[in-house]
């Protein structure tokens, strides 16, 4: 069960920390889909973002901070739902791809509210 866990951690961390190296290596298409969000829209937001989205995935594949990694990453995908892929919904060049990003911003949501979740139910059992 522990190999499952470590593999399952591995795999949810992965795409993760792509998502956030795509933000150094495309800049520049990170920062066209934040010429329609609501936060101010610079480099800086886009690179600070890649670097939290690896640091989330780093911590959990090491299994340290993982509830924490896990909610800083849910907070963070809020945000960005809210923030960016929303308004871009009503641009009809930005509609398909924001929608996408939507229901795979979503899923990963759910995964990183789950996680927690199953930590502190297995935290629970092994203490009866």
């Amino acid at each position: 069960m522990k190999q499952l866990a470590l593999l399952g951690r591995i795999l949810f961390a992965i795409p993760i920390a792509v998502i956030g190296m795509t933000h150094f290596l495309f800049t520049p298409d990170f920062l066209l889909k934040l010429e329609h969000s609501l936060i101010p829209g610079s480099i800086y937001t886009v690179i600070l973002s890649g670097a939290m989205l690896i640091a989330v995935s780093v911590l959990i594949v090491l299994n340290k901070y993982v509830r924490v990694a896990c909610y800083w990453l849910a907070g963070m995908l809020v945000v960005v739902i809210g923030t960016i892929h929303v308004p871009n919904l009503f641009f009809p060049e930005l509609y398909k791809t924001a929608l996408m990003e939507i229901l795979q911003d979503t899923a990963i949501l759910g995964a990183a509210l789950i996680i927690p979740g199953y930590l502190s139910a297995k935290k629970e059992t092994e203490t009866i």
